[in-house]
């Protein structure tokens, strides 16, 4: 059964998206009648009308009217992949609903009555007519694009040839609660910094195109001496009140160049995601914060029997940092050559050396799930207590910027005003 279900999941992880492009959905949007004479309109997504018809009519809905939605009409902006903390909760409901006897597809049509957000309800609409067709859980949830992540379609496939369902959505949202409170303690750790760094800009640039050029016309009254710093003080704001549309629009079209090369340049992407990581303090945050999600991935995986290629596989899916997806593609190299996983990770210097040797050990003694998760639990509160210290050392540190920068910028005004105090009395 074990050999069975591994060369499944090789096959499934394979050729997930593969299902996914033999045809062409188009979306239909539907106006019915339940049989307490309501209306509903709502939307799905099928191969053809009649199909949708078939499916209203044996779900007891009386079909009123149904148009196919044009491409650009139903064009989606965005990612429609649903969050760590929306993920948790229908695992945790769905879960509840097979434990009280109710079944899969009916604990599904619970979900979506209790949805209120259309694009989920249509979600939740897609999984039920593809159970209802008698499509498997597991494939339901792949056919919904990258709505769901691989990651959890391949551990529901493997819960269908085992039969622990139930199980592995607990694990399963397990996992994603732990992934979700890594996430918002990474963001976290940048908004007070963040907050305090645009406050900073934006009272030097107040100062700058607002206070300072009052001063100016002052001192050219008064044929002042100004020393050198008054000089570049003024000189700075006089380009900014001068040039302020065109700064804006530079600082805007960078942003936008840089987001879209982060996003789309997989070298450029690489080459930030390095440096990040390389910088004292906050390059250990992000380490330590993709080797918790790797470790924890890959022991969650393994402690329910999936083949170790196939864990890389999906492994190499789950990071979206570019680093650790390159080592994870040299161990898929060397795994099909008959090497151990521990050899792609040996002297990387993205993934620390304790971590390195748990998974030595664990290859060796047969433990690796447990060691993996050692490891995920430790660099987890690694990542917390990082945060908790930096936040604690940055923000006296942005407090002595601010208060350097404007400090800087009131001598400057200062020391040419008592010159000429001094001259007039």
């Amino acid at each position: 059964m074990s050999n069975q279900s591994n060369e499944n999941n090789t096959n499934n992880v394979n050729n997930v998206n593969k299902s996914n492009n033999k045809l062409k959905k188009t979306t239909f949007k539907y106006k019915v009648t339940n049989q307490k004479g309501k209306n509903i309109v709502g939307y799905l997504d099928a191969y053809n009308k009649n199909e949708v018809i078939s499916y209203l009519e044996n779900e007891g809905f009386k079909v009123l009217k149904i148009d196919s939605q044009s491409s650009v009409l139903n064009m989606q902006i965005g990612s429609n992949k649903l969050k760590y903390s929306e993920l948790e909760f229908m695992l945790a409901q769905l879960s509840t609903y097979l434990k009280a006897g109710i079944p899969l597809i009916d604990s599904i049509k619970i979900l979506e009555k209790q949805t209120v957000k259309p694009e989920k309800k249509r979600i939740y609409s897609n999984i039920i007519y593809e159970l209802s067709k008698g499509e498997s859980f597991s494939s339901a949830l792949s056919l919904q694009g990258s709505t769901f992540p691989l990651l959890l379609i391949n551990m529901v496939r493997t819960a269908e040839l085992t039969g622990d369902l139930t199980e592995i959505l607990d694990d399963m949202r397990s996992y994603y609660e732990s992934m979700d409170r890594t996430r918002k303690e990474a963001i976290s750790s940048m908004i007070y910094p963040s907050i305090l760094f645009i406050f900073a800009i934006a009272v030097l640039v107040f100062i700058l195109s607002y206070v300072i050029p009052s001063f100016v016309k002052l001192f050219e009254q008064q044929n002042a001496k100004l020393p050198g710093i008054t000089k570049v003080v003024l000189a700075i704001s006089s380009f900014l009140t001068s040039n302020k549309y065109i700064i804006v629009g530079v600082l805007l079209g960078t942003v936008l160049c840089l987001v879209l090369l982060y996003k789309y340049a997989r070298g450029f992407r690489k080459a930030v995601q390095t440096i990040g990581m390389k910088l004292p303090g906050f390059g250990k945050i992000m380490i330590y914060r993709e080797v918790t999600m790797f470790t924890k991935t890959f022991a969650s995986l393994l402690s329910h029997n999936v083949f170790i290629t196939d864990s890389m596989a999906i492994l190499s899916t789950v990071s979206n940092n570019e680093v650790f997806k390159e080592i994870i593609n040299e161990s898929l190299s060397l795994l099909s050559k008959g090497a151990k996983i521990s050899d792609a990770f040996e002297d990387k210097w993205a993934f620390p050396v304790v971590a390195y040797e748990m998974l030595v050990t664990g290859e060796n003694t047969g433990r690796l799930p447990m060691m993996m998760k050692y490891v995920a639990d430790y660099y987890e509160n690694l990542h917390t207590n990082l945060i908790k210290r930096i936040n604690t050392f940055i923000e006296p540190l942005l407090i002595i910027f601010i208060a350097v920068i404007v400090g800087i910028v009131v001598i400057s005004v200062i020391i040419p005003m008592f010159d000429f105090y001094g001259t007039v009395l």
